[in-house]
Formats: structure tokens, C-alpha cells, sequence
């Protein structure tokens, strides 16, 4: 089934006028059902990151016929609920020519960009709007928080590679092509951030909503976007780029727009007595969250899992980023050795090497795997909260050894409200990063405008409706 259910802006104007807003929450999934309807919860977007690629030989299944049953030793961990995921080998990165000597600055910053930062303006940030704030721009004003952006270390790494600015090195979110956006590292903070507005239930609190909508003409928001549109095809590369970052801002400011009639809407429901809750009673309750004492990094990485599950099971947010560990200066001594993950993988080949880094690997695949299990653990609907999810786990290098980008390392899970076909493992697909976070903003709901990045196609082979 294809998702011509879609409907452009221009086509909601023409027949709609000033209530813009009504189909647009319609077709997102955000007004109230029709009577009689179920409620479809809506899809959430998780991206989880680790440096460095893997061991290949240890990561991709030897035969997809079997791969459910006898998964590789670093999928071990996800036996149980490798039929909620979906493994692609093919997946190439962006190629970094001319900055062939920053594989670490560009594996982290191009792993949600697909794109390359200017080579003529090395020491400012000036790369792409990532996927995750892409999605965060058209749903994120429906809920408390657009987007979570969390890291395990903080993001103050240094060096200069190729010239390149150090914010290339620790983030992979960014707001627009020039405003990278920090992670937040501490769990007590994230949990004060998710729910400092909101009451006991982990509702928020809209008892100061504000009484009045923006007054900002809806139709000549469209006329600016739409004119826009016409005039990007006649300028150059720089001014496309130029008018791409104010067209992002435009849309984020239309969204605004929209959030505060939606909040006013969910307001003045509860006031006269009608609840715009969307929970079944058949839903799981909200986790419980248990802040870790101690520095073992398993349990600190778990409990920022656990923020990730609550803060989607409460709504709070759907587009959530964590950095498990940056590209250089991070060791495992959790796993029995002290040695930095970057040293260990220029192994060439030494055993004792290679299986340290295979630890690490097992180690920070484990805990995605982890996050998995809650999420399918938890009812929603008529299904589990991993079925309304599309959780990417994966890599900006291939083989850290070589600092190869040919077939990137992804692992998707969830179903994403019905659109991702899971539990099979594509061996020779043909495709790059791009095409890969365009079809999974796709099938999350979000239209896409331009290909994200070095996209040039939908990948059907991964969707449930092609």
C-alpha cells in the first residue's frame, strides 16, 4: 500500500483555507478519531549510536534464513526479539573526499546529516538539518519536548583533523546546517527535563496555556514557501543551501504555530470535562525510573534507555537521539581491560585486539538490546510500544581499522506503526545513508520536501507497504 494518503500543503490550502491545521493533525495522526475509530498511537523515532564500525566477520549473519535462530556472536543479545528487526548489508556512507584525513570527525557528523560539512569552511559548523530534527520539525510541536538528545560522555572532545571544527567530532543532531545541538549526559537532569512541567500522571501541565493563538497569516506562510520553492531551482548550490536553513526555520516557526492551537485545543477539552487522552486502558503504566548510584557503564547507559522508553511511552517526546560514546578517548574497564576503543581498533589483525574490540561491540549492542526488550515488553494499542517505534542502532565507519564506509552497520527495530517489514536480514542491498533515513522518515509519516543528504531513492525492500 503506498502512502498517497499524503496529502501537500498546497492541496489542503486550495480546499481548506484557513483551517490548515485540522487535516494536517488528521493525516499526522494528532486530531481526535472519528467515532466508533480506534486510536492509532503515533510513531516514535530513536536513533543510537557507536563509534568506530565493527567486526564484520562477528556483526552480519552468515544466512538469512537462519539468522532468527542463530544470530552472530555480537547479535547474540538480541535473540528473542530478532523478529522485530530488520538487518541490511549495503548501506554505503557518504563519501568524504576531499577530507580524507577526518574519518572520525565525519563518521559521527555525517551519520544522521548523510552530507559532507563545506570543505571550504572548515573551522565553522556548516553541514545539513539531521534526520532526527527533520522529523522533530513536523511533529515535534505536538508534544512537551520536539526532540531528546542524549550522550554518554560529554561533548567536548578535541582535536583537528583536516581543519575541521570540533563539534564535528561529539555531535550528530543539528538544528540547521550551522547550529549543532548539545546532548545532555546527566540522567538526573534528563529526568528533571522530561517531567518538570508535567503532573504526577506524566501529563503536562497547560495550566498556564497560552489564551491566544499566533495571529501570523497561515496563507502567507505558504505563499513564502511556495515562492521559495519556484525560486530554489533557479540559484546556485550556495544560495540552494542558504534558503534551504531559512526555509527550515519558516517550517519550525509554522509549527509553533500549529502547537499552541493544538495545546489550546487539548485545553479547553479538559476544562469542559472531556479527556484528550490517548492511552487504553490496556496500555502498560509508565517505568519506573531508578537513577544509578555507582559508574558501571552498563547500568548508566541502561538507565538512559529507560529515560528514552518513558519519555516515549508518556508521549513526552517521539524523536530521541543517544550517543553512546564518541569517537575517540573511551575505554570499557566494565568489560576487564582499559584499553581506548579507538587504539583497539587499529588492531591489524592481532587476536588478542580483535576480541577486545569484539567485546565493545557485543557490549554497546547489548544495551540497544536492551531498550528493545522494554519497548516490546510494554503494551500500546493493540500491540507493544515497539510496534508504534523505528529504532536505529548503527555506526559511521564500516571497519574501524581501514575507516572503510562501504556497508555501514545499521540495526532497525520496530515496525513503525505497521510500515517497516521486520525480522529479515537483506544481504546485497544497493543503497546509501541517505536513502536509508529518507525511507525511514518515510514510513515514520514524515514528507520530505528534498532527499536527505546523498539520497536518491526509497529503499521498498525494507517496507511493509511498498
Amino acid at each position: 500500500m503506498k502512502n498517497n494518503w499524503l496529502m501537500d500543503r498546497r492541496t489542503c490550502l486550495r480546499g481548506l483555507g484557513a483551517t490548515l491545521a485540522l487535516p494536517l493533525l488528521e493525516t499526522m495522526g494528532w486530531a481526535e478519531p472519528a467515532k466508533k475509530a480506534a486510536y492509532k498511537p503515533p510513531v516514535r523515532l530513536g536513533f543510537m549510536y557507536m563509534p568506530h564500525g565493527v567486526i564484520m566477520e562477528q556483526f552480519w549473519p552468515t544466512d538469512p534464513a537462519s539468522f532468527l535462530s542463530t544470530p552472530p556472536a555480537c547479535l547474540e543479545s538480541l535473540r528473542g526479539v530478532l523478529d522485530q528487526c530488520l538487518l541490511m548489508k549495503g548501506i554505503s556512507g557518504v563519501p568524504i573526499s576531499p577530507l580524507n584525513g577526518a574519518p572520525h570527525a565525519l563518521e559521527l557528523s555525517t551519520w544522521l546529516t548523510a552530507t559532507l560539512p563545506d570543505s571550504n569552511r572548515r573551522h565553522t559548523v556548516n553541514i545539513a538539518i539531521s534526520a532526527d530534527q527533520i522529523a522533530a520539525n513536523y511533529i515535534g510541536a505536538f508534544t512537551s519536548l520536539p526532540s531528546l538528545e542524549l550522550a554518554t560522555m560529554p561533548q567536548t572532545h578535541k582535536e583537528n583533523q583536516e581543519g575541521l571544527n570540533e563539534a564535528y567530532y561529539s555531535h550528530c543532531s543539528f538544528r540547521s546546517p550551522t547550529q549543532p545541538l548539545p546532548a545532555e549526559t546527566n540522567p538526573r537532569s534528563v529526568f528533571n527535563r522530561l517531567f518538570k512541567d508535567q503532573n504526577q500522571n506524566g501529563r503536562p501541565d497547560r495550566s498556564g496555556a497560552q489564551s491566544q493563538a499566533d495571529a501570523l497569516d497561515r496563507s502567507m506562510l505558504d505563499l513564502v514557501l511556495g515562492g521559495a520553492k519556484d525560486l530554489r531551482r533557479k540559484l546556485n548550490q550556495n544560495d540552494q543551501h542558504k534558503l534551504d536553513e531559512y526555509l527550515d526555520s519558516v517550517r519550525s516557526l509554522e509549527r509553533r504555530i500549529a502547537s499552541i492551537e493544538f495545546r489550546q485545543k487539548e485545553a479547553a477539552l479538559e476544562a469542559a470535562g472531556v479527556s484528550s487522552a490517548k492511552r487504553n486502558t490496556s496500555d502498560s503504566p509508565p517505568i519506573e525510573i531508578a537513577i544509578p548510584k555507582g559508574d558501571k557503564r552498563s547500568e548508566y547507559m541502561q538507565v538512559m534507555c529507560d529515560l528514552t522508553v518513558l519519555a516515549f511511552q508518556t508521549d513526552t517526546t517521539r524523536v530521541s537521539t543517544y550517543i553512546g560514546s564518541t569517537p575517540n578517548g573511551v575505554s570499557y574497564p566494565e568489560l576487564g581491560f582499559s584499553d581506548q576503543h579507538h587504539s583497539l581498533t587499529h588492531h591489524n589483525n592481532q587476536a588478542d585486539k580483535v576480541d577486545k574490540v569484539s567485546k565493545i561491540n557485543h557490549f554497546n549492542i547489548s544495551q540497544f538490546a536492551y531498550m528493545i526488550k522494554r519497548l516490546h515488553s510494554l503494551r500500546e494499542g493493540d500491540g507493544t510500544l515497539l510496534d508504534n517505534c523505528i529504532m536505529m542502532w548503527g555506526s559511521g565507519l564500516e571497519d574501524g581499522n581501514r575507516h572503510t564506509r562501504e556497508s555501514l552497520p545499521f540495526i532497525i527495530a520496530g515496525r513503525g506503526g505497521g510500515s517497516l517489514k521486520t525480522g529479515q536480514f537483506l544481504p546485497s542491498v544497493t543503497g546509501n545513508q541517505g536513502d536509508l533515513l529518507s525511507t525511514l522518515l518515510t514510513c515514520a509519516g514524515i514528507p520530505l520536501d528534498r532527499p536527505i543528504g546523498n539520497a536518491t531513492k526509497q529503499m521498498t525492500e525494507m517496507m511493509a507497504r511498498a
